[in-house]
């Protein structure tokens, strides 16, 4: 008789967690949930796990006997651990603690990277979170009803040409352009807040130019265009690109027209759903 093949899940916000635990029980895997006080849903706990442990972001020693305890030897990362934390008022353990005592930068490349060899000196391997969810990942062309217009392609270019030197080193994977011109880049804040910051910005110098320039058009486009990309060298079993029904809100929100993102190396949570809300904003999106 074949032993039930275990995986260990280490579970971060949003809902990625529960789409790669879902997929896992669909593949016939017992999941072992180590879920994150300070980020995971609540409701993981009735979400079909095997079980479910709850630890603090400083508890690396603890997530370690966890899952020794329950057998596992293979584990994902799932959902975002917002990269401010690390300065937050968590409490690191001995082993965490010793862990960012030996980094050189506390990106998030060289942090996670840390963690996955120390969990494999510990005979955990960390596998790639999105192999058990490869029709998620955004396929090549127009995802929308609307392409991008002619400026919305120019903003595509010359973001991603920033967002490639952003992301090679690892500050953030999130630019927004408005008239081939750089609005905002993501750093610890995060892919939403982000765009919110742009629209924020955008908002003012609207304002400004009402007040100053009354019923005088503005010579450079207001719209935003939103631009995520893969790092170089994307290590997908952590801080994997995720788009979903909560970035086109944002984006509606803050005035944005356009989301491109990196074809077969970017998340879309939400599918249909994410696809239908854009079009309802008169939101292109599209994947190269």
């Amino acid at each position: 008789m074949a032993s039930i093949q275990k995986l260990g899940l280490i579970a971060g916000n949003g809902k990625f967690p529960f789409l790669v635990l879902d997929a896992a029980r669909a593949q016939g895997y017992e999941v072992v949930v180590a879920a994150i006080k300070e980020e995971t849903f609540p409701e993981i706990s009735s979400h079909g796990a095997a079980s479910v442990h709850w630890v603090s972001l400083g508890e690396l020693s603890k997530l370690i006997d966890i899952f020794r305890a329950e057998g596992v030897t293979r584990a994902v990362m799932a959902g975002q651990v917002k990269h401010k934390q690390i300065f937050s008022a968590i409490k690191p353990d001995w082993r965490l603690a010793k862990l960012l005592l030996s980094l050189a930068t506390r990106n998030t490349d060289s942090l996670l990277g840390a963690v996955a060899e120390l969990l494999a000196d510990e005979g955990i391997m960390l596998e790639n979170s999105t192999a058990l969810l490869e029709p998620l990942l955004a396929k090549t062309g127009v995802l929308t009803k609307r392409a991008p217009s002619a400026q919305e392609r120019k903003n595509i270019e010359y973001g991603r040409a920033v967002g490639r030197r952003l992301a090679e080193y690892d500050i953030g994977q999130t630019v927004v352009i408005a008239g081939a011109a750089c609005v905002a880049v993501e750093a610890m804040e995060g892919t939403d807040a982000t765009i919110e910051r742009a629209g924020l910005l955008m908002r003012s110098l609207s304002l400004e130019s009402e007040s100053v320039l009354a019923g005088e058009a503005s010579t450079l486009s207001r719209a935003l265009t939103v631009v995520k990309v893969a790092k170089p060298g994307q290590d997908l079993r952590f801080d994997v690109p995720v788009i979903g029904m909560k970035t086109i809100e944002t984006m509606a929100r803050a005035g944005a027209s356009c989301l491109a993102v990196d074809a077969g190396r970017c998340l879309l949570l939400d599918g249909e759903a994410m696809t239908r809300a854009a079009d309802e904003a008169w939101i292109a999106v599209c994947a190269e």
